[in-house]
């Protein structure tokens, strides 16, 4: 059989509901390993929320984190990093005109370190995993460097409104999405940047084509990784939205939706 990447999204895809990944998941990729294909972890997570579950499955791949906006090859630092962040004065500007929404905090990543617009003592306990440095303060007075990418928490009737500014404003820099519910939370990162530009440098390494990329995924930040994919896999639980523009559709994470598609496909 002919070598295969196959990328994984984490929360709602490898990961079940609590966060873990099961034991038939990891066998199926651990074999599927075995026979020579890649395995990549695609997410809109960070580097530091994300290394236990590349560690837990002794993945020796690139990592697509950030959306896209920050590739690298942990232990391969000859690899390259493919870091694309924001413009910081596009963000303060971002940062001003959201003082007329009802908005609840402004996060900014600048890779593994956090800044928070306001305290908030709920954001802390989500995004302190990793132990990152954490600062909070004016986002336009701490902020020193590009970031990686921005969070707008705001009430659930403003979040369309902000959104339509980011998008008549700004759509020329920045790519926004609307995080799944509970969360009202807009995620803001470069033009451009998305989890397929990730999977093309990954691909191009191990020189494997585009129709022998396998993609799972299950949100709408999941869209441009599968129909760049040859075969886009949307899991049980996806959006209706990536279920439309997948090739196939498997069960849920919750009920192993990748093993039960890579054990067919690959005869595992």
């Amino acid at each position: 059989m002919e070598k295969h990447l196959i990328a994984v999204d984490l929360d709602g895809t490898l990961l079940t509901d609590n966060k873990k990944i099961s034991k038939r998941n990891k066998i199926a990729l651990q074999k599927a390993m075995e026979q020579g294909h890649e395995v990549v972890i695609a997410t809109g997570r960070p580097y530091r929320a994300s290394i236990m579950y590349y560690e837990e499955m002794n993945l020796t791949s690139p990592i697509v984190n950030f959306n896209g906006a920050f590739v690298h090859y942990p232990g391969n630092d000859e690899w390259g990093i493919y870091h694309e962040p924001l413009s910081i004065d596009t963000v303060k500007e971002i940062v001003e005109v959201s003082e007329k929404y009802n908005i609840h905090n402004i996060l900014a990543e600048v890779m593994d370190d956090v800044y928070f617009h306001f305290h908030d003592e709920k954001l802390l306990d989500i995004f302190g995993f990793g132990n990152p440095k954490i600062e909070t303060g004016d986002l336009r007075k701490v902020l020193k460097k590009d970031p990686t990418c921005i969070l707008i928490h705001a009430s659930e009737d403003e979040v369309p409104k902000i959104r339509e500014y980011l998008s008549e404003v700004h759509a020329e820099v920045i790519d926004h999405r609307r995080w799944a519910a509970p969360w009202h939370v807009i995620e803001l990162v470069r033009t451009g940047m998305n989890k397929a530009v990730g999977l093309q440098r990954v691909a191009a390494h191990y020189n494997i084509p585009q129709e022998n990329i396998i993609a799972f995924g299950d949100e709408d930040n999941d869209y441009e990784m599968i129909e760049y994919a040859g075969t886009g896999v949307a899991m049980g639980n996806a959006i209706d939205g990536l279920k439309e523009k997948a090739n196939e559709i498997t069960l849920s994470n919750e009920e192993d939706g990748i093993a039960v598609f890579l054990e067919k496909k690959l005869q595992l």
